[in-house]
């Protein structure tokens, strides 16, 4: 099956399968019984610190390249590894995991989801759940 990449306030459509948030901060003002994901993991969102930098909330915005470099750096965490390789072997069972980010993301291609897709693949694929920082932008567009 698939790994698909959504906003969290996308409708779920059949075949969604499991659908995880992967944002650092849980959405705000969002209750208990209008929640559109099944489980939230806050270790595949970036930290706090690359959450802020991204938006210039603390100095200079930072560009993609740096962004993504950094994002795969603390995806070689151990809390962030055993949650990929939960997704990926799910994957790799044939089952859908879709990734949620947030509703202000409306580039996939420049959110960590598109990059946590790509490891989530590489994973289920018998890979290393990492990708060089050499390795090109993401292919989610």
């Amino acid at each position: 099956m698939a790994i698909r990449t959504r906003r969290w306030n996308d409708d779920r459509e059949e075949g969604d399968g499991l659908r995880v948030l992967v944002c650092r901060y849980r959405p705000r003002g969002v209750k208990k019984e209008f929640e559109t994901w099944d489980v939230w993991y806050p270790e595949l969102g970036p930290s706090a610190p690359l959450h802020a930098a991204a938006y210039g909330k603390k100095g200079v915005k930072v560009n993609w390249e740096i962004y993504r470099r950094n994002y795969l750096r603390e995806m070689k965490g151990p809390e962030a590894q055993a949650r990929i390789r939960e997704l990926a072997d799910k994957h790799a069972r044939g089952e859908t995991v879709t990734l949620l980010c947030s509703s202000a993301c409306e580039r996939e291609s420049r959110c960590h989801r598109s990059l946590l897709a790509e490891l989530l693949e590489a994973a289920a694929g018998g890979g290393d759940a990492s990708l060089s920082d050499a390795e090109p932008e993401s292919k989610h567009e």
